[in-house]
């Protein structure tokens, strides 16, 4: 009988121990499961845009535990972490130095003209936006992606959650006026490297940190060319 006792009472105790170690992390994952679920009801509380509508088109996109890629404003030591570095070249490509003037951007629905500069380090976005190197030059096949501060310097991009579907962003560059129109606008994590992907017909990428005054997320305005003429 006195065995039978201790069998039990270590068997009793060995069930308590396996309960306080499971119990935490069942309730750990119905909680990461709320917080999980609250999240994409507040992003989708806005509803879905269709491409009638006159709201833009907004997901979110979680790319994983990728290298941090994308410039911030004000972000200590940006200038020198990964978001400064080029996306990668073909072989024999060229283009112009970082920080040089490659053309002028328009946006008639913010009333903003700008010009343009090669590069994305800190000191070139300070000036004005910066073409991602690498990336297709604007009114060529590929993705075109321009980059630009939303609260500091002089905020080039600070409004561009206003920016609709069919919206015109304007690149005047290479003697020709390349006009695209907004596709969708998107928010992302800081380390969506895949926004700079390359595409098969002539795109553009504009994007800034996100909300304003944070370098939390990246809203990403996707857009497609419509039309270029001569100048």
């Amino acid at each position: 009988m006195k065995r039978r006792s201790i069998v039990r009472r270590a068997h009793y105790t060995f069930i308590v121990r396996r309960a306080s170690t499971v119990v935490p992390t069942v309730m750990g994952l119905v909680l990461v499961a709320a917080i999980t679920i609250g999240l994409v009801e507040q992003l989708d509380s806005g509803g879905d845009a269709t491409a009638t509508s006159d709201t833009p088109t907004t997901t979110t996109a979680w790319a994983g535990l990728l290298p941090k890629t994308l410039p911030g404003d004000e972000l200590p030591g940006a200038a020198n972490s990964p978001a400064a570095k080029s996306a990668p070249k073909p072989p024999g490509a060229e283009g112009p130095a970082e920080g040089e003037g490659i053309g002028s951007i328009e946006i008639p629905k913010l009333g903003l003209v700008r010009y343009v500069f090669e590069g994305v380090q800190l000191p070139t976005l300070d000036r004005g936006p910066g073409h991602w190197p690498g990336t297709a030059m604007p009114g060529k096949v590929g993705n075109a992606v321009i980059a630009g501060h939303r609260t500091s310097q002089n905020a080039d991009f600070a409004d561009l959650d206003s920016l609709r579907r069919g919206d015109e962003v304007i690149f005047n560059l290479g003697g020709a006026r390349h006009v695209y129109t907004v596709r969708k606008t998107e928010i992302v994590a800081p380390q969506s490297l895949w926004i700079i992907d390359q595409t098969r017909t002539a795109t553009a990428t504009l994007f800034a940190c996100h909300p304003r005054g944070s370098v939390s997320q990246r809203i990403v305005v996707h857009l497609r060319l419509k039309n270029v003429t001569n100048r």
